[in-house]
């Protein structure tokens, strides 16, 4: 009989860490998910995974965790976590594990993310030397991001923010997951990376047009000078410099869509999710 695949989900309970758990229990896998001390959304975990206490900031918290796992599935909280611990938390892993599968960003894809800027190129450049047989999942925006706007669509219904132009490929998480669980449990993914992108071209301002109509709402889009938004998304949380790198995309954007592939459709076999089903699936959000 052969031994169930053991797979550490590492960002469980953001945006894609659900999704994926809930099909990588599907495949008939061990589920684990690490998960920090009072983490706010542990209740994101469904039941039958696995959950294990740990911090990328502490890599020691991690060996419980990676003891007899086969596969990890890494989404590093760049916003909230510097990468230097980066080194060490790749290190445990390929002494524990055989594969890693990495949610990495259309910015390395298209050559505007550099290595040396310790992000999303900066890891992938790290797995490249280990040992580890590697996947890197280069997306495009996720169209959860998209939640960002409920609190002036609540409010007001118009959505202040700059380069309502911009045309995104915006992926849903789910499909995201479903390509992260086929990359963790199959043979056949290592060594490549993909840009993972939605099946549509759509401008930011059409997404909310099309929030509205799910909600039966008539919503504005007013764009603002890119310093208003800046200010406000720094005010929020946003790092300076990943808040500069996403305005600058976005006008970017404005002149050239966003890249986009058929890689969810090739590796799940079935067609990438549109931004109005997950506008549909998330309209009380924006209630």
């Amino acid at each position: 009989m052969t031994a169930k695949k053991v797979v550490l989900v590492v960002g469980a309970t953001g945006n894609v860490g659900p999704p994926a758990l809930s099909q990588l229990l599907e495949t008939g896998a061990v589920v684990r998910a690490l998960v920090t001390e009072n983490d706010p959304n542990a209740d994101r975990v469904p039941a039958g995974v696995e959950v294990f206490h740990g911090d990328l900031a502490e890599p020691e918290t991690l060996r419980a965790a990676l003891d007899g796992v086969d596969s990890v599935f890494l989404m590093w909280p760049f916003f909230h976590l510097s990468v230097a611990t980066a080194p060490e938390v790749l290190a445990m892993i390929e002494r524990a594990a055989r594969r890693v599968v990495l949610v990495s960003s259309v910015g390395v894809h298209i050559g505007l993310e550099r290595p040396d800027n310790n992000c999303h190129a900066y890891l992938e450049e790290l797995i490249a030397r280990t040992g580890l047989e590697w996947t890197s999942l280069r997306t495009t925006g996720f169209m959860a991001n998209a939640l960002g706007f409920a609190p002036q669509i609540k409010a007001t219904g118009v959505v202040r923010f700059p380069f309502g132009a911009a045309a995104r490929t915006a992926v849903h998480e789910a499909d995201l997951a479903a390509v992260a669980v086929r990359a963790l449990v199959d043979d056949g993914h290592a060594g490549r990376a993909y840009l993972v992108s939605g099946p549509e071209v759509m401008t930011q301002e059409e997404q909310v047009h099309i929030i509205g109509e799910v909600l039966g709402r008539d919503l504005g889009w007013q764009d603002v000078r890119a310093e208003e938004a800046r200010a406000r998304m720094v005010a929020s949380g946003w790092p300076p410099s990943y808040a500069d790198g996403a305005l600058d995309y976005f006008e970017q954007l404005t002149k050239e869509p966003e890249v986009r592939s058929s890689v969810v459709e090739e590796i799940t076999g079935r067609p990438a999710r549109t931004f109005r089903t997950w506008a549909s699936e998330s309209a009380d959000r924006f209630r």
